[in-house]
């Protein structure tokens, strides 16, 4: 059974996601990223591919993507250095990344080497979902990826429902129309949002992204959803704190302490 699965038949509220990019700060951080979410609590994780036009990011992941890439950060690269990360990362890892780079590396190419790695699911803000149910649907599935979805307060309820019996693993709730960013708190029309899709009754767990930055989004989250994904927080932290562990805990601490 694919990690996603399992971790939202073991639980299905309160589930904590972080997005990270690959590549940053440094080009060899990645693993070292991944095991210390993994050690502080974190129950799935985002890894973000470095790309130059990243249309749904706000400046924080934007900058952070830009380095990665002055890093040397490359898609062949980032597979060489997941190759052996399931040796001491258990949860589920889903990649995040636009479809240019992934079209150029190869989508079946790059679906092997995730399965390869481990990979659980794929994310791709670009893609559009008839494509994906046209052209990549089957490659996914062959390779045992979950393609995640991502919906937005302006998705119809039909369209929310095709992708509800068209995808797996869960489905991403864009909080609002915009790109990434912190918020300090969801106003009344993001609720009302939240609440729509939560009376649906979708076959799939969702978990809420963009703009959980604090224990007050991030409890409203968690209230309308299974959990939340948080970003650009982690991202800005990674800049700034002088260790890794050091800005997993202060997101941690952020989410749990106000």
């Amino acid at each position: 059974m694919n990690r996603i699965e399992q971790l939202f038949q073991q639980t299905n509220n309160n589930i904590l996601s972080v997005y990270f990019t690959a590549g940053y700060p440094n080009l060899n951080d990645t693993v070292p990223v991944i095991q210390s979410l993994e050690k502080n609590g974190v129950q799935l994780i985002e890894i973000g591919i470095p790309f130059s036009d990243p249309m749904a990011d706000g400046p924080v992941i934007q900058a952070s993507g830009t380095q990665a890439l002055k890093n040397g950060m490359s898609l062949r690269l980032l597979f060489e250095q997941l190759s052996d990360v399931r040796r001491s990362v258990k949860i589920p890892l889903v990649l995040m990344g636009y479809l240019n780079p992934i079209l150029q590396f190869g989508f079946e190419k790059f679906c092997a080497e995730a399965q390869r790695c481990g990979i659980d699911g794929v994310i791709i803000p670009d893609l559009p979902f008839g494509e994906y149910l046209e052209s990549y649907k089957s490659v996914a599935e062959k390779h045992g990826l979950h393609m995640i979805m991502l919906i937005t307060p302006e998705t119809s309820d039909e369209r929310i429902r095709l992708i509800d019996q068209n995808t797996g693993g869960f489905i991403y709730m864009v909080s609002s129309a915009s790109v990434t960013g912190a918020k300090t708190a969801f106003g009344d029309e993001n609720l009302q949002y939240f609440k729509r899709v939560n009376a649906m009754n979708l076959r799939n767990p969702r978990l809420i992204g963009f703009g959980i930055s604090n224990k007050t989004t991030f409890d409203a989250a968690c209230e309308n959803a299974s959990g939340a994904i948080i970003g650009s927080k982690f991202v800005s932290l990674l800049g700034s704190e002088k260790s890794l562990d050091k800005a997993v805990e202060k997101l941690i601490k952020s989410i749990t302490n106000g």
